[in-house]
């Protein structure tokens, strides 16, 4: 799952970071031509580890993409980079369910300072999300379906 998710963003022709707790596989490691971010606190969650990534990434915008979203592509992606203007700080898919925090564009600047300011027991990506100037996409839901059981797969 990680390895197409990989290929999917790849394909937008941005640069592909990893946040992981670890190395993996030989077998998935040689598919995955990409920096390897450590996660410095494990266990912590996607915001903390969104957040230890932030800080070692140079560009403007960055997205984070859970990988066990099987559905989403390059298209989606771009879809919800060009919705970015002026004055966001983050650019988020929603839909009848709700929203798609893991499948966002976030202002670097605007998510680190936010980020680290959160107080004690919000350590959510939508607690960061509601402290952000966020404009929220349409989308459709399908797209963003986690993946968490094999019983899960299409």
């Amino acid at each position: 799952m990680l390895a197409g998710c990989y290929r999917r963003l790849r394909a937008t022709g941005w640069p592909v970071y990893i946040s992981a707790n670890g190395s993996f596989a030989s077998e998935l490691d040689s598919q995955l031509d990409a920096p390897m971010l450590i996660d410095r606190r494990p266990g912590r969650g996607p915001l903390a580890a969104f957040l230890d990534a932030s800080l070692s990434i140079r560009a403007e915008r960055i997205f984070a993409v859970a990988a066990d979203q099987p559905a989403i592509d390059a298209t989606d992606l771009q879809r919800i980079a060009a919705s970015w203007r002026p004055g966001d700080e983050a650019v988020v898919p929603a839909h009848e369910g709700g929203i798609e925090p893991l499948a966002a564009l976030y202002g670097r600047t605007a998510a680190i300072r936010e980020g680290f300011r959160l107080p004690s027991g919000k350590n959510a990506m939508r607690d960061l999300i509601d402290r952000l100037a966020a404009r929220f996409v349409p989308c459709d839901a399908q797209r963003f379906r986690n993946v968490n059981r094999i019983g899960d797969l299409p």
